[in-house]
């Protein structure tokens, strides 16, 4: 490790477990302090996949703190806003500043146009797209009070870019996102903070448990030609998340300090295929 987030402190939601636990992991490892939020909880019905626990969470403090680094850590759900900026600002307190946000909680339901419920399309829009706004509103205004700038990474999607056939909620959230980074970048940009987003395509996490498979198989046999629209071009087709942390900490540190409104793509070329 370099240490090129020595003296930061970042804000990472989804913390317990899959992505967000290497986010959380690899900017402590780079130097960076963490505030780290996760529901650890029940999730929507729509979800078809397992949950993050409190065990989960207590995990990542575990390896964060490994690491040599401090971290302040809490049960919220990133649909309350309130609590957001509770934990922010008990976190700022310990921690004594805010530089980095990475809003990466989100959740996805497959299934066919015409079996999204108005209570899926619902969830799924609140959380991903809802969420991020709040993680942002809860931790911008303390690094614009810093006076240091910073940096924002919103976690969208592949099919944020292009689409993700069975999933017409999920694809619309993970587009308002991108548009969220552009539009945050373009007014956060006079204070010095830099906003992008996050493109991944299929990563080894937990989204793959319970009855996610079974689900989006079932959603995929109503319309068999499109199985193959997100093949990547590389031979890896999954990646493990701490590919994807690996661009995060790099759009955090000082190594991408002129790319704002950005939309990275860490997909094995699969949006282009």
């Amino acid at each position: 490790m370099t240490g090129k987030l020595s003296g930061k402190v970042a804000f990472v939601t989804g913390a317990a477990r899959g992505q967000g636990r290497a986010h959380a992991v690899k900017m402590a490892g780079e130097g960076a302090d963490i505030i780290a939020v996760d529901i650890a909880g029940k999730l929507p019905d729509c979800v078809p996949y397992n949950p993050a626990t409190p065990e989960d969470l207590a995990e990542t403090v575990r390896l964060v703190e490994a690491t040599g680094q401090r971290i302040v850590s809490a049960a919220v759900d990133t649909r309350d806003l309130d609590g957001l900026k509770d934990t922010v600002r008990d976190g700022v307190a310990t921690l004594g500043r805010l530089d980095i946000i990475v809003a990466n909680a989100g959740i996805t339901s497959p299934a066919a146009w015409d079996q999204i419920t108005p209570e899926a399309f619902r969830d799924v829009m609140d959380v991903n797209v809802t969420g991020t706004w709040n993680t942002v509103m809860a931790g911008a205004p303390s690094i614009v009070e810093g006076g240091a700038g910073g940096s924002i990474i919103l976690i969208s999607s592949a099919a944020g870019i292009k689409l993700q056939p069975f999933m017409v909620h999920y694809t619309a959230s993970k587009h308002a996102v991108t548009g969220m980074a552009r539009a945050f970048a373009a007014e956060l940009g006079k204070h010095n903070i830099r906003v992008n987003s996050v493109h991944p395509g299929p990563v080894n996490t937990d989204m793959g448990t319970g009855d996610m498979v079974a689900e989006l198989g079932k959603a995929m046999e109503t319309n068999p030609a499109l199985q193959t629209m997100m093949l990547p071009f590389l031979p890896i087709y999954i990646a493990e998340p701490e590919d994807i942390a690996d661009t995060v900490c790099f759009l955090a540190s000082d190594d991408a300090k002129l790319i704002t409104a950005e939309a990275i793509s860490v997909d094995q070329g699969s949006t282009k295929y």
